[in-house]
């Protein structure tokens, strides 16, 4: 009985850790609006915009956006699994934390994804 109890305890303990460790990380919005206006509201905020290389094309919108779309899409053009000389560059001088802190603003129903919304505070 005592065998039982031990094998169980051990499991137990083994298993919420494991869960925990695989249990995501949550950024933080507040932190995430400060960093996405500096640097992603130039391209993704402005109506209409579209790049000139290494093509054209539109620049997608990111606000109210999957959260773990945003956190996939930053690692992969950090990693170059995805590619876009810019994206890689920012991607690349972002910290994990910040990536989940841009992520978790997107996501939010409420993000503003214009220039003007972070400088102007609202």
């Amino acid at each position: 009985m005592n065998k039982l109890k031990i094998t169980l305890a051990v499991a137990f303990c083994v298993s919420t850790t494991v869960a925990h460790a695989q249990a995501p990380d949550k950024g933080n919005a507040a932190a995430g609006r400060q960093k996405a206006v500096a640097i992603c509201s130039g391209c993704h905020g402005m109506p209409g915009t579209k790049t000139a290389f290494p093509e054209v094309y539109s620049v997608p919108k990111i606000g109210n956006q999957n959260e773990a779309y945003i956190v996939a899409a930053l690692r992969a053009y950090r990693s170059g699994e995805r590619y876009n000389s810019t994206m890689k560059a920012l991607a690349s001088s972002l910290t994990e934390k910040e990536v989940l802190d841009i992520a978790a603003y997107y996501a939010k129903p409420d993000a503003k994804t214009d220039a003007q919304s972070g400088a102007s505070g609202k």
